[in-house]
């Protein structure tokens, strides 16, 4: 007999996915934010038999997150944690078929990223007051974020010893806890030194942490204080409302693109397992494009 979709069976759903396939946890509470969403749209659906799930209802809830303004990437996670579930379901022989088998990735969707120009950057960066409470260390994370293409769930992750100031390089760990190595410019790393003479102990209070950015507390930062902390600094210099941690991601890969660097470079800077990812930045720089075409296309 099939059971029905509880609660129970979302928490044993996590639990699969963190223990048998090796998810973060911040992609498991990132799937259950999108299955407790699906769930919402659905009603009543998702708590009664799963067969009662239909391809287009769920198609329906894609397009509905479309509508909402929800980001490309977010919308396909939203289907990828949908399609997991529904293997895992079927897995446990609690549903006959799997009705996501034929849903492909919302691709078509895409857009291109939101990117700071140089200027804007710098304005950015120059935001925080290094005499005011918390201006040292947010003035730290917004260097390193745009130095180094991190995001922000990897900023509040690094620990003192992933700063080498002999060799200028910041160890940082990416989805899947795979571990990189990205250069650190000597004026980045100044930045940083000087949180970390000056503020940082006092924010401690004495305690032995590992974590380079805290709360004025003493904790470890999270992933939402680092979106406050961008988003704050954006509107006070007049910035788009949409300017967020990984508007500075993009800015860096944007950036080394339009400087002359290779796309294989730039891939393993940023962490991406497939170089496709990568090629989204070469269609950015428009004044890039231009200087290829005009110099190698015969009637340009």
């Amino acid at each position: 007999m099939i059971q029905p979709i509880t609660a129970s069976g979302i928490d044993a759903f996590l639990d699969y996915i963190t223990t048998e396939c090796g998810l973060s946890p911040n992609t498991t509470l990132a799937y259950r934010r999108d299955l407790v969403k699906f769930g919402r749209f659905l009603g009543d659906e998702l708590l009664l038999l799963p067969e009662r799930v239909t391809a287009s209802r769920i198609v329906d809830f894609l397009m509905a997150e479309k509508q909402a303004g929800m980001a490309v990437s977010s919308i396909s996670r939203n289907l990828v944690a949908i399609k997991m579930f529904f293997r895992f379901l079927v897995l446990e022989q609690r549903l006959g078929e799997d009705v996501t088998a034929t849903l492909e990735s919302p691709r078509l969707w895409n857009v291109l990223p939101i990117f700071l120009d140089r200027v804007q950057v710098e304005q950015l960066l120059a935001a925080p007051n290094e005499r005011g409470r918390l201006g040292l260390r947010d003035r730290a994370i917004l260097a390193v974020m745009y130095a180094t293409g991190t995001r922000a769930s990897e900023v509040v992750n690094l620990k003192v010893g992933d700063v080498n100031f002999e060799y200028q390089y910041l160890r940082c760990f990416g989805k899947g806890s795979k571990e990189r190595m990205v250069p650190l410019a000597p004026r980045d790393l100044a930045v940083v030194r000087l949180y970390l003479d000056q503020e940082r102990p006092r924010l401690a209070r004495g305690r032995m942490t590992q974590y380079v950015f805290l709360t004025k507390s003493g904790n470890c930062l999270t992933r939402e204080s680092v979106w406050r902390i961008v988003k704050k600094y954006a509107a006070q210099v007049g910035l788009a409302a949409r300017v967020s941690p990984h508007t500075l991601r993009h800015s860096f890969a944007t950036h080394l693109l339009s400087g002359g660097a290779d796309l294989r470079s730039v891939q393993e800077m940023l962490g991406h397992v497939n170089i496709a990812t990568t090629q989204i930045y070469t269609h950015v720089d428009k004044d890039r494009l231009k200087a290829v075409h005009k110099q190698f296309h015969p009637r340009a």
